[in-house]
């Protein structure tokens, strides 16, 4: 009995290839039966081309190819200790967890660059503008203000700071994502109002992305923060690079890959 393997559309190829066999053997001399190695090839060749399985597979792994995305694109993480990573392993912080995601997402020479200092605050940031825009960034994510509150600043202060911290950024070429804070009640709910207030009012004035609560989803849960209750868990970074930062990062890649390509 043939094997079962060998199907109807194949069948005669498989008489014609043992036939040139036959006949090959038969001239040379030799008198062993063909080997089934012999035979293998034919079924497998003819399989590797008709069946949907294989050319699926192939596809996918060309469209994965097409994916990658060379383009080097250098993205500043700036801010205080929740940018820097206060607490937790050089992996665990968000822009070391943002920069593995990026390049498993296809984006292959990204560089996520951690600029955050822990303490610091707005004032202080607008104080070493230049030294981080050295690194000339394309993308700038922005999360400050949470130290301020912490010391119950002057609001409008604050609020200055991060104005002029965005024109300096967008004047040295840098797209600036702004990350949205909110704080305790502690402070009295007229503070903490005009406190979370500044974020989407300077996001609608100067016409910048904004991520609405960087610390949504996180914040308060005691499960994803340290011990003090404030600094996130490697965890809970993972929760705000996946949920919080990459639907307002991603866009702006995408555009900034377009327009690179037209």
């Amino acid at each position: 009995m043939k094997n079962k393997k060998t199907s109807l559309l194949t069948r005669p190829l498989y008489l014609i290839t043992i036939a040139m066999i036959s006949s090959g053997l038969l001239l040379s001399g030799c008198q062993d039966k063909p080997e089934t190695e012999t035979k293998e090839p034919q079924t497998t060749e003819t399989a590797a081309v008709d069946s949907p399985l294989d050319v699926e597979d192939a596809t996918n792994i060309n469209t994965t190819e097409q994916q990658l995305i060379s383009q080097p694109i250098t993205i500043l993480a700036l801010g205080d200790s929740l940018t820097e990573g206060l607490g937790v392993e050089r992996d665990g912080n968000y822009p070391a967890q943002l920069q593995t995601k990026l390049k498993d997402m296809g984006y292959v020479n990204v560089d996520v660059v951690n600029s955050g200092l822990s303490g610091e605050t707005s004032t202080g940031l607008v104080n070493r503008l230049d030294w981080v825009t050295q690194t000339e960034p394309d993308i700038t994510i922005l999360t400050i203000g949470a130290n301020d509150a912490m010391r119950g600043l002057d609001v409008a202060t604050v609020e200055e700071n991060i104005r002029t911290a965005i024109t300096h950024l967008q004047d040295n070429g840098s797209e600036v994502i702004l990350g949205g804070m909110q704080i305790y009640d502690n402070l009295g709910s007229e503070y903490v109002q005009s406190f979370s207030a500044i974020y989407p009012r300077i996001a609608e004035d100067m016409d910048v992305p904004m991520i609405p609560f960087f610390l949504e989803g996180v914040g308060g849960v005691s499960e994803l923060n340290q011990a003090d209750a404030i600094h996130p868990t490697k965890e809970g970074y993972t929760i705000i690079v996946n949920n919080n930062i990459l639907p307002v990062l991603k866009p702006e890649l995408e555009s900034m890959v377009a327009s690179e390509t037209d």
